[in-house]
């Protein structure tokens, strides 16, 4: 990994090597001297024993004990290191790296992770960052789940000037405006055509006034929508030392005001912009505290509230509506799917939905749709926080909230205009971007507010095979209800399935889109269980292996951190059920047309390389997600079965499970 290690005494032999632990946290000499420690406080480290140092530590309270195999740097992942470099620190010198660095990503203690400063940073039951605290620690695959999706880690610490890079011709720009409005600029409203338009010609023709806050602002955006336009638009990696479009996000930081000047919407935008690239580049704390901040400035903006002047006009209203539910919506994303808490709730909240100009009920149409992306977001919220919140309650509360989220997810899809909603007979001729990421959107909700009872069944199931007591049929024992819940949990990762094949198709899949692979990742993690621990079906298993089909795809394609996830499932389906997984891992992927994907790097929009996919599934799994209905009675229920099920939900129901499949 790069450290040093002192020679001689201190040098350990190789048969001392499996006894030879890390101290996560060193003692003041070693931490000064920037030298590894193996002490084990409070008995004094070796090296401060041989020169007859007194040995402290002072923070021995946050000891944490890791497996010896994560010390010796030949257990780690190949792909950690850096081209040309034998080192797993992207190139960085021992003197750069923190004593600490090392091991920073392993596990801290319960929902906590060491940081590479040494620090702890928080991390919920919903996030999928306990991949890397709870999984086997042999396990090559993880380390990337918390590593950002650039080269080097000192690339955004490093210093950029403030002029310009070498931009794309004029209207090339404005047709990266267009690429990352079809993927976010609806449902979330954070700059109009025009403005930006106007922007563009501003940044194109004069040179960046530094001093002038609008002016920084403005630069600022442009830089941030052209870094969209091409993470967007090139599906391979691009050969910068980051995702496409990675060199304009470093340089719009170094346009982006400090953030004790004074607010505006304007402002709150630009935030939104860099705490959502932020998460596609993998830094989620980052893109937490971004977006953060972005709510607050809303907040003392009073975009959370209807103002009552008479002399702001319907105009300024509706771009505060607008502006403030994009960062609402934008927050409960970011916050529940990293295990946060929700930053404001929703009885504090008084803003109306974007009406249209003329005062008329009907908005228009981008309005419409970010409203019922919103309206997801909202119920995303109560997901995280009466479902997988740590809070004193029972199984029988827990039943209720999830009644009570299935009849608002249930009103919603029949309240969905017809032309939002998805038509799974016409997915392999027609598709729109804006129904594929708003039916992902719900989709995912319906996974998350099913999966811990999906996954107590599995678990439970698994256990029964062990001891060779499992039923035939999974739905022995269980009520009407419950089998209801898990069907529709299913259903939706089929559906999920379904719909990002035929985005791959139309190339409407985000290869370095955090969200897309989010779903991917979760609808095929849920096919895996399932067909490991349910009796065959066989379209499970199709829709199992085109989950898994897509998301190595998108690996192959540059996205590293997808590589390490599709590598997971892997490992854990070949733990549950090895006879079934050689199709999975052996089969070669395919574009649409059957060949094999070799396309070079495309730098022009209309030269994308075709899309990764499968065969179009059959009439039957058609028929298997047309509709998904919530016909649930609380009353029903087995409140017992739910008590167990609540108590499962103290541990990240993603990865625990996996965990403990693996170490049996």
């Amino acid at each position: 990994m790069g450290y040093d290690r002192p020679r001689g005494a201190l040098q350990p032999r190789s048969d001392d090597r499996l006894n030879l632990r890390r101290s996560v946290v060193a003692c003041n000499r070693c931490r000064n001297r920037k030298t590894r420690c193996a002490g084990n406080p409070p008995a004094p480290c070796a090296a401060c024993e041989d020169v007859g140092h007194a040995c402290v530590y002072s923070e021995a309270e946050k000891r944490v004990s890791i497996s010896e195999s994560l010390i010796d740097d030949r257990h780690l992942s190949p792909s950690l290191a850096t081209p040309g470099s034998s080192q797993a620190t992207s190139g960085l010198s021992n003197a750069e790296i923190p004593a600490e660095r090392d091991d920073w990503w392993y596990k801290g203690s319960d929902d906590l992770f060491l940081n590479h400063s040494g620090e702890h940073q928080y991390v919920g039951a919903s996030s999928a960052t306990h991949m890397a605290k709870r999984l086997h620690p042999t396990s090559n695959n993880f380390a990337w789940d918390v590593r950002p999706l650039y080269d080097d880690p000192s690339s955004l610490r490093r210093s950029v000037s403030r002029a310009l890079p070498q931009m794309p011709p004029f209207e090339f720009a404005k047709r990266l405006f267009w690429v990352q409005y079809t993927y976010i600029g609806t449902i979330f409203s954070l700059i109009h055509p025009d403005d930006f338009e106007r922007r563009l010609a501003i940044v194109y023709n004069r040179p960046p006034d530094v001093s002038n806050r609008e002016s920084c602002l403005v630069y600022c955006q442009v830089l941030l929508v052209i870094a969209f336009g091409l993470m967007y638009s090139v599906n391979q990696w691009s050969g910068d030392d980051g995702p496409p479009g990675f060199r304009y996000f470093k340089h719009a930081l170094r346009f982006l005001p400090d953030i004790h000047e004074d607010g505006s919407i304007f402002f709150v935008e630009v935030l939104c912009y860099v705490a959502y690239y932020m998460q596609n580049l993998n830094r989620r704390d980052a893109a937490f505290l971004y977006i953060g901040l972005a709510l607050r400035m809303a907040i003392s903006l009073g975009l959370h509230q209807e103002v009552s002047d008479p002399a702001i006009g319907e105009e300024d209203r509706n771009r505060r509506r607008r502006a403030w539910w994009s960062v609402y919506s934008l927050d409960r994303l970011l916050s529940v799917k990293s295990g946060n808490p929700i930053t404001i709730q929703d009885e504090d909240i008084g803003t109306t939905w974007p009406i249209s100009m003329n005062g008329s009920t009907t908005a228009p149409w981008p309005s419409v749709v970010l409203t019922h992306y919103t309206q997801l977001s909202r119920i995303l919220g109560r997901v995280g926080e009466e479902i997988y919140r740590k809070k004193p309650r029972s199984g029988s509360n827990l039943l209720m909230s999830v009644q009570s989220i299935t009849n608002d997810l249930s009103k919603w899809l029949r309240q969905i205009p017809d032309r939002l909603r998805i038509d799974f007979s016409t997915l392999g001729t027609h598709v729109n971007r804006e129904s594929v990421s708003i039916f992902l959107h719900f989709y995912s909700c319906v996974n998350m507010t099913a999966r811990p009872l999906v996954f107590y069944v599995i678990q439970r199931r698994l256990d029964g095979d062990a001891q060779g007591s499992a039923s035939d049929d999974w739905r022995d024992g269980l009520s009407q209800n419950t089998v209801a819940v898990i069907d529709s949990c299913i259903t939706a990762a089929r559906a999920t399935t379904l719909i990002m094949d035929a985005a791959a198709k139309h190339n409407l899949l985000a290869t370095y889109g955090y969200l897309d692979g989010e779903y991917v990742f979760s609808a095929a993690l849920l096919l895996v269980m399932v067909n490991g621990a349910f009796p065959p079906d066989d379209t499970n298993t199709r829709t199992m292996e085109m989950a898994l089909a897509l998301l190595r795809g998108m690996a192959d394609r540059g996205n590293v951190y997808l590589a390490s996830r599709h590598a997971l499932l892997l490992e854990l389906q070949a733990a549950i059920s090895p006879k079934r997984m050689d199709v999975a891992a052996e089969s070669p992927v395919t574009t649409s047309s059957g060949a094999h994907h070799t396309s070079p790097t495309m730098n022009m929009l209309d030269e994308r390389p075709p899309a990764v996919s499968t065969e179009w599934p059959l009439p039957q799994d058609l028929s298997s997600v047309r509709d998904i209905s919530f016909n649930f009675d609380v009353t029903e229920s087995d409140p017992g079965l739910w008590e167990e099920v609540l108590d499962q939900i103290d541990i990240d129901m993603d990865t625990d499970w996996i965990e403990s499949t693996l170490r049996r």
